[in-house]
């Protein structure tokens, strides 16, 4: 039996009623994540601004297909509408993606996950892209599933995180070898070659985040038991100079499950994230033990009605395969609400073919309720990855879908009675434009939300972009960010339904 912690339930009375989540499809040319095994993994959507006008685009991985940039020619809080464009970033052999501004010009840059050789492409403007030179970036041709980065103290370039799953050149595998996963560190304007973090475990998602508030991000990696069949288990590396795993003496708890993806948020108010993982059967809500020192994560009961673990509607029974997981509080209520992208690997016979996409609805205290049908974005296709973002500027938190074997899929939010909400940028000069590793925190009527800035997680792919808040009846708030140096700004008073930057 693995051991359970309870959340603690806020009592707040600002809230409403919640309005009854609800979807629409809209159309987008068609597009699929397709190849042989080496694709079963892998499908991932970035979603973010390269056109200037704050409106996200999207770009899809394609796996044998070439990977497809959209560009979002949305009216804002209109109709959603993306029209498909070539270029550089029409490569094949993509399994993911994720946007970061590399160089700190201001425009975002993508990292390029592939079966074959990793790719940065530097943002020019106005969407072109194309590959990073001089910066010492030097990889190797493996099969990469999982990344993350983050920005270390007194560093100009991001520290980088990839990570890989078989070891395609073990005669012996694929069970059993699992590659070793890479990291990225710069020395002064470029790249050192990478240093190995091995064990590895199979990865399939990576994220670098402040767990405990203690000023540094540590490296959280998810692994795929199916290929390291004994011997393995979920990891977190300690950024040392030297980095190192976290073990028992630190309190850390060893999981093993089909570990695909990781999605994290701060659920009680507490100022540290909750953490859910995303498996083969029951999916993983997980929060740091009380009164902890180290990364001493425990599940949060069954009763949380978050672990997803069958299909709610198909008619197939057996066990669910979860991917790609996001928090986002779709409905605006001021309780974030969880969406889990499902679908068999490919023909796995103990696991239901016919599974469908979760949108579980929080509560007080971590509780969650299924709404995936009555939304509307119940599919039943082997979906991978996918995007929970503001795609129109209208408060409402829209939906991409990146399934295999099935076209792509684009929901629009048109939630009737939907609650407050807030979108939030933050920037700075110089460094970090983005202020990965920032905090940013809201307190209103007695409860405080907390979001961190961060790069990974998911699976396979990752958004960039303003911060999105709801908050039900809420109409004035007061906000401030806590900066990656620990250097904590002034309570400001922020109004309801628009966009605010805060700027350092």
């Amino acid at each position: 039996m693995r051991p359970e912690l309870c959340l603690p339930i806020l009592l707040v009375t600002a809230m409403p009623a919640a309005a009854d989540p609800l979807f629409v499809p809209r159309p987008i040319e068609p597009h699929r994540y397709e190849g042989g095994w080496e694709h079963f993994v892998g499908g991932g959507v970035a979603a973010f601004d390269c056109s200037g006008d704050s409106l996200p685009e999207l770009f899809a991985a394609g796996g044998e297909n070439p990977a497809q940039l959209f560009l979002n020619r949305s009216a804002p809080g209109g109709d959603l509408v993306f029209d498909a464009v070539e270029g550089t970033l029409s490569l094949t052999g993509v399994t993911g993606a994720y946007p970061l501004d590399i160089d700190s010009d201001g425009i975002m840059d993508l990292a390029i996950l592939r079966v074959g050789e990793n790719t940065l492409m530097r943002g020019l403007g106005e969407c072109r892209f194309s590959p990073f030179s001089g910066i010492g970036f030097q990889t190797d041709a493996r099969w990469t599933t999982a990344f993350s980065a983050t920005w270390e103290a007194e560093q100009t370039l991001p520290t980088l995180a990839f990570g890989n799953y078989v070891d395609r050149t073990d005669p012996d595998g694929p069970f059993e070898a699992c590659d070793i996963n890479q990291l990225y560190r710069p020395e002064g304007d470029s790249y050192a070659p990478p240093l190995p973090l091995e064990p590895g475990f199979c990865a399939l998602s990576m994220l670098f985040s402040d767990w405990g508030r203690q000023g540094r991000a540590d490296l959280r990696v998810s692994n795929d038991r199916h290929y390291y069949v004994r011997g393995g288990e979920e990891q977190m590396w300690a950024m040392d100079p030297v980095p190192r795993l976290y073990g028992p003496d630190d309190g850390w708890n060893s999981h093993q499950l089909w570990g695909m993806g990781i999605a994290s948020r701060d659920l009680d108010g507490d100022g540290r994230a909750e953490v859910y993982l995303t498996s083969m059967g029951d999916q993983r809500l997980q929060a740091l033990a009380g009164g902890s020192d180290g990364p001493s994560y425990l599940d949060a009961p069954y009763e949380s009605g978050a672990t997803a673990h069958r299909p709610y509607t198909g008619g197939d029974g057996r066990p669910s395969t979860g991917w790609h997981a996001v928090f986002g509080d779709v409905d605006n209520d001021g309780w974030d609400d969880l969406f889990v992208a499902k679908g068999n690997v490919e023909q796995m016979p103990g696991s239901a073919m016919e599974d469908p996409n979760n949108l579980l609805m929080g509560g007080p205290g971590g509780r969650f309720t299924e709404a995936g049908l009555q939304a509307g974005i119940a599919s039943l296709h082997r979906s991978r990855g996918a995007a929970l973002m503001d795609l129109n500027g209208d408060g409402l938190l829209d939906l991409a879908v990146l399934n295999r074997h099935a076209p792509m899929e684009l929901y629009q939010n048109i939630t009737a009675g939907a609650g407050n909400w807030l979108l939030v940028d933050v920037t700075q000069d110089g460094i970090n434009p983005n202020v990965v590793g920032a905090f940013v925190e809201l307190r209103a009527d007695g409860r405080v939300w907390t979001q961190e800035i961060t790069i990974g997680g998911g699976h396979a792919g990752g958004t960039a972009g303003a911060l999105h808040f709801g908050l039900g009846d809420i109409a004035v708030a007061d906000i401030r960010v806590i900066w990656p140096n620990g250097d904590t700004g002034d309570w400001q008073p922020v109004e309801a339904n628009r966009r605010v930057t805060l700027i350092r």
